[in-house]
């Protein structure tokens, strides 16, 4: 009977032990962040203060008043804090955010989460981000006092970290000017918006386009129809080698699509072809040496985009 009571009172104990363990693991610390500080007290860390996650009087923040500054984020610390023995490892904070941490997606940014729910669209949850498993912090510095993606000089930087082929585009001879500090990625692509399908800035290229190139827009008399369509039919967005970031040099990138058959761009003589004697309507600006107005036309005249 003795052995029976005292079995029944270690496994009570037993259980006891483990819902302290539980309940420990669940503890945030006593003193919050002065008990990080104690030894998270590098350059990195404290350039939080410089930061809106750090202002005191700001009540939303991990800092405002009665919140739970670092932990706020990273989880409780009590278990992190505490008195390790010798040779035993430290255990790690709930939560460890950017590049190979250990702590999973939907952790990291649940966390980010919790503030920045209404900071985010609809695009987020269903775009190759989330799918690539990219958390907020592998783009994101929250200890940082100027988060590089959010500077128009410094964005690009951190986009071409995973976007390689769009980094040698802007290299190209013709480009945006982003990497003169003048333009960045978000002028054009909205990912925290809700164009689900293009992760534009609008809901389709050539409203995103002529956000800029206002006098593109139309409407006009004559149009031409790839122009109305898509810019991109014509244009290269990241850079190209060819004026005016085209996807081809004129006259190719014309007559990909207009016959060439009979048109003054061959050159004629009375028998026909003259073989080995250029055009001057392929010299210059090409077809555009007489169809001027490649956009559009409003000239009572103007069928043919010439004036």
């Amino acid at each position: 009977m003795k052995l029976l009571i005292q079995t029944v009172s270690i496994a009570a104990l037993l259980i006891v032990a483990m819902q302290s363990a539980d309940a420990q693991e669940s503890e945030y610390s006593r003193e919050g962040a002065d008990t990080c500080l104690a030894c998270h007290d590098d350059d990195l860390t404290l350039a939080v203060f410089r930061t809106k996650h750090a202002v005191p009087s700001d009540s939303r923040g991990p800092f405002g008043h009665g919140q739970l500054q670092c932990e706020a984020c990273h989880g409780p610390g009590d278990t992190h804090a505490g008195r390790v023995r010798r040779g035993q490892e430290r255990p790690p904070i709930s939560i460890i955010f950017g590049t190979g941490s250990v702590t999973p997606l939907e952790a990291q940014n649940g966390a980010c989460l919790t503030c920045h729910q209404a900071d985010i669209g609809f695009s987020w949850h269903t775009d190759a981000h989330p799918s690539d498993e990219v958390a907020c912090a592998d783009c994101h510095l929250s200890h940082a006092a100027t988060d590089p993606v959010r500077q128009t000089a410094t964005q690009p930087d951190v986009c071409f970290a995973c976007h390689q082929i769009q980094r040698s585009e802007t290299r190209k001879a013709f480009a945006h000017p982003i990497l003169q500090g003048k333009m960045d990625c978000m002028g054009c692509h909205d990912i925290h918006g809700d164009t689900v399908a293009t992760q534009l800035a609008r809901l389709t290229v050539n409203d995103t386009c002529q956000q800029c190139h206002a006098e593109k827009r139309g409407p006009y008399l004559w149009e031409h129809a790839p122009v109305s369509e898509d810019c991109g039919l014509c244009h290269s967005p990241h850079g190209s080698n060819h004026p005016g970031m085209l996807t081809k040099r004129a006259p190719l990138l014309c007559q990909s699509c207009h016959s060439q058959s009979g048109h003054p761009s061959i050159p004629q003589d009375a028998d026909g072809l003259a073989a080995g004697t250029p055009s001057q309507f392929l010299l210059g600006q090409a077809c555009m040496n007489c169809h001027s107005q490649v956009h559009g036309s409003n000239h009572p005249s103007g069928s043919k985009l010439m004036r």
